[in-house]
């Protein structure tokens, strides 16, 4: 795996759906076993490795993961890793590669990304001298 792998449509989409390490291992988690339904009080132990995350973390990656069509909800409000598009999938793909490939470097990236729009609604306030 290269730098080029990281497109820009997969840096949106890091940006958009990834906001920690742990909401990664958490998709990474789901990819890994498509055919699983999970049960939400599930998700927290899924991770693969650190120290976890809360409920409410969960709750939070989850909604993320779902509004962007990621995840299919069942009728038991149990949820299953469903990719709502090619694209998508592709860039799930990519995620578990560069997680298992390059993982310092995707670290790296998914925090760089967030930075960089915490520092673009920062700088909406900034004042400016005429």
């Amino acid at each position: 795996m290269q730098d080029a792998d990281f497109s820009d449509e997969f840096c949106q989409f890091v940006q958009s759906t990834i906001p920690t390490v742990e909401a990664a291992e958490l998709l990474l988690a789901f990819a890994a076993e498509p055919d699983v339904w999970w049960d939400r009080a599930q998700l927290p132990a899924k991770l693969r490795s650190g120290p976890g995350i809360t409920d409410a973390e969960a709750a939070r990656y989850l909604d993320i993961f779902q509004a962007r069509g990621l995840l299919a909800v069942g009728a038991d409000n149990r949820v299953q890793y469903r990719p709502a598009s090619v694209d998508l999938a592709s860039h799930a793909e990519t995620l578990t590669q560069a997680y298992d490939e390059r993982p310092v470097t995707l670290i790296r990236m998914i925090y760089a990304l967030r930075d960089a729009k915490i520092r673009s609604f920062a700088d909406a306030f900034k004042l400016t001298r005429k």
